[in-house]
């Protein structure tokens, strides 16, 4: 698992002593408005496929994602707290089902 990284971390220092030269370059910036891009694709799919397509079962479930999608966005609530908020609603959601 060490070595996972190792790729990544030998990319930077190489890159590190070019970065600000590398920053004024429009070809440079591109190529990274373009990674940014294809990143947030990636993250948008991992979240549709595993993520939400186990998580999301009824009307219920899909609303406690979207109030706690807005706390933390639009309210800028601490992560720690959406996730205890989350749990709890969700225990809560899954008792009433059963009962």
């Amino acid at each position: 698992m060490g070595t996972l990284f190792l790729p990544n971390f030998l990319l930077l220092v190489a890159a590190l002593p070019f970065w600000n030269l590398l920053r004024s370059r429009t070809w440079a910036q591109s190529a990274m408005h373009g990674v940014n891009a294809a990143v947030v694709g990636i993250l948008a799919a991992a979240l549709q496929d595993p993520v939400f397509t186990s998580a999301i079962h009824n009307r219920a479930d899909f609303a406690l994602a979207a109030v706690l999608f807005v706390a933390l966005v639009m309210w800028r609530t601490p992560p720690w707290i959406i996730v205890l908020l989350g749990a709890a609603a969700g225990a809560a959601i899954t008792l009433a089902g059963q009962g």
